[in-house]
């Protein structure tokens, strides 16, 4: 009978805290089974990594949800009240929904290090502004719809220019802020 191996026997990555050998920051926690690479990852504080098979719902998540709808409403009013401020003509590009998911995306890049390198012990901060405002805030929905209006109009250079503009952007600004937020902390606290 042929020999069966583990799909970790072979791998080179490191399968042990001990083999690491002071490779992981501090607030890193290791799991068994992730690479070297994925090891290195902050860990979602919210999110329990033992837990296996469907979760309950418990007493203790209703202050999460209160404060993620809470946040949503106030993000999801703060975009339209930009969109009605600054309206988009008929085939023009969308600079508003642009404008507010770039601005999302640099906000949540600041806050995502703020809240793992600084805040980590703050329980509802994460879901009140990362999912409540932000994710309310943002809009990729309108993105997709705007697109396909463009389209529609006979736009599509526009449509085109936007449909990449907008990832594009996103990312960057995410990338950007998150690197410089990164920097500041590790400059303040040294």
């Amino acid at each position: 009978m042929p020999e069966q191996h583990s799909p970790r026997q072979n791998s080179p990555e490191p399968t042990s805290p001990e083999e690491h050998a002071g490779e992981l920051p501090s607030r890193v926690r290791f799991s068994p089974g992730l690479t070297a690479a994925a090891a290195c990852e902050p860990v979602d504080s919210d999110v329990d990594l033992r837990q296996a098979g469907p979760v309950r719902r418990r007493h203790e998540d209703l202050p999460v949800l209160a404060v993620i709808a809470g946040g949503g409403a106030a993000g999801a009013a703060a975009r339209y009240l930009i969109g009605a401020a600054w309206p988009t003509t008929a085939g023009g590009l969308p600079v508003s929904t642009l404008a507010v998911n770039v601005l999302g995306c640099a906000l949540i890049g600041v806050l995502m290090v703020l809240i793992t390198d600084v805040w980590s012990r703050q329980r509802l901060l994460r879901p009140f502004l990362g999912t409540g405002v932000l994710g309310g805030f943002t809009t990729f929905s309108t993105y997709t719809v705007d697109i396909q209006r463009l389209v529609a109009t006979t736009h599509p250079g526009t449509a085109l220019l936007y449909l990449v503009l907008t990832p594009v952007s996103a990312l960057l600004a995410v990338w950007i802020t998150a690197a410089a937020t990164r920097r500041l902390v590790n400059w303040r606290f040294a």
